[in-house]
């Protein structure tokens, strides 16, 4: 909403409330499982092996356009299990409560691990 005042753009020297992302789709992850654990939901979603090196334990991942914290990520022959904790604002605000198992969703990784996978492979 345009309220007549001129809207400054976020700088990197401000405090930020969540992760850097571009808005760009890396890949597809399915729901393996989202249920509710006490006041919170677990969504575990399967993503493509070739995300499974920019996904980590207290890492950021974002679905379907939501910027979340991964809980914890175990690796396997059909790819990486990703399990996220959901907390009721999350639920409340975000589509995400529509998910069931089965459903894709869109993921994307986080911008800086994209940035040092590239300064590693440089430095070889």
């Amino acid at each position: 909403m345009h309220d007549g005042h001129a809207q400054n753009a976020l700088t990197l020297a401000e405090r930020l409330g969540g992760h850097l992302v571009s808005g760009h789709v890396d890949g597809l992850g399915s729901v393996v499982l989202f249920e509710p654990v006490g006041e919170s939901w677990r969504l575990d979603i399967l993503a493509p092996s070739s995300l499974a090196k920019y996904l980590a334990h207290k890492g950021s991942v974002v679905v379907n356009g939501v910027s979340l914290t991964v809980n914890s990520v175990s690796d396997g022959d059909a790819g990486c299990t990703i399990s996220i904790n959901l907390i009721p604002h999350t639920i409340e605000v975000t589509t995400l409560r529509h998910l069931k198992a089965g459903h894709q969703v869109n993921l994307e990784v986080d911008l800086i691990a994209r940035y040092v996978e590239r300064m590693l492979s440089l430095s070889h």
